[in-house]
């Protein structure tokens, strides 16, 4: 079974975020990599770029398949994780630990609308 950790937020479309303070750390779910297999490839967007809830960020390629990234929440790039340009298989070592983009949040009320642990592991048993 996949690994679901307390204290993050998640998306039906398997994305988490982590929010500490006013910033969210954005990544995939254990779930997802396991779905997707050897992650070759991360495409992210830039720095200061916007992302909007439920909307494309980027995208996550493995030997399977390409998957589209969603954001879980609105807010404005302000770090990507440059580790997996060279390494984008970090992704299945930890996909907790190896977060994809920090936003910062413009509207925190949209995590409302996002899964905890428990309902997210439900969700993944379906």
């Amino acid at each position: 079974m996949a690994k679901v950790l307390e204290g993050l937020y998640y998306s039906e479309s398997h994305e988490y975020v982590r929010v500490e303070g006013d910033f969210g750390f954005i990544g995939i779910t254990d779930y997802a990599q396991n779905a997707l297999g050897n992650v070759v490839y991360v495409d992210m967007p830039e720095v200061d770029d916007e992302v909007s809830a439920g909307e494309e960020f980027g995208a996550v390629e493995s030997v399977k398949a390409a998957s589209d990234l969603m954001s879980p929440v609105t807010g404005v790039v302000v770090e990507v994780n440059e580790a997996l340009d060279d390494q984008p298989e970090l992704v299945n070592q930890d996909a907790y630990e190896n977060w994809i983009i920090k936003v910062k949040i413009s509207d925190k009320s949209e995590l409302d609308d996002l899964m905890d642990a428990k309902a997210y592991a439900a969700f993944c048993e379906k």
